[in-house]
């Protein structure tokens, strides 16, 4: 028995499999954008004003352990890599930026979790339900071929059952797209306001140690 039969002998058993499979990406898609919209809501906030308020005590004097405990206070990302170089206010201009670097980079890693998968989803579960909606119009046709009764309103009717397939892999996707790329945006915006936030602290220091 050749390839193609086996095939054809797989295909027969149905495609019952796939839209469980599109269901349990669905469920997992689902889960993690949940997940990062939690996360990302705990480390969110104005920017604009933490700027503001942080520029203003910098620059009204006050001492750098108090301006540190206030940003250790903020739930902003960008808040904390300003605290991380606060602390450090005793080492080296290189060992500051350092820290406050490989504080960013550490938030990145946990920014990103999740989005490789919802990507991955997003590209392939198109895929998925193409693969699904190809067995049942092989059941389709196969149905034609060996019963005599079957005409062309069964044949339709097993196609368009076949369709849904791919409608569910397209709707498992969209959402995972629309999620990875909003979510993208949004690390992108907060490493750059991080990367922003280092500059003002690294540019007080800076000032601070020539006076």
């Amino acid at each position: 028995m050749g390839i193609t039969e086996q095939f054809l002998k797989f295909a027969l058993l149905g495609a019952e499999w796939v839209m469980v499979v599109l269901i349990l990406c669905s469920l997992l898609s689902l889960s993690i954008i949940i997940e990062r919209i939690v996360a990302f809501s705990r480390i969110g906030g104005d920017f604009g004003e933490f700027v503001k308020g942080l520029t203003e005590r910098l620059n009204s004097g006050e001492s750098q352990e108090k301006v540190a405990a206030w940003c250790s206070g903020q739930k902003l990302l960008e808040a904390s890599v300003a605290a991380v170089g606060l602390e450090r206010s005793g080492d080296s201009l290189r060992s500051i930026e350092e820290s406050m670097n490989a504080t960013m980079i550490s938030a990145r890693t946990r920014l990103d979790r999740g989005l490789t998968i919802l990507g991955t989803l997003g590209n392939n579960t198109p895929f998925i339900g193409l693969f699904g909606t190809i067995i049942g119009i092989i059941q389709a046709f196969n149905a034609l071929a060996t019963t005599k009764a079957a005409g062309p309103e069964v044949v339709m009717a097993s196609i368009s059952e076949a369709l849904v397939a791919t409608a569910v892999g397209l709707m498992v996707a969209i959402p995972a797209v629309v999620a990875y790329n909003f979510l993208g945006r949004v690390i992108k915006k907060k490493m750059a306001n991080s990367e922003t936030t280092a500059r003002i602290i690294m540019t007080y220091f800076g000032r601070s140690r020539v006076e």
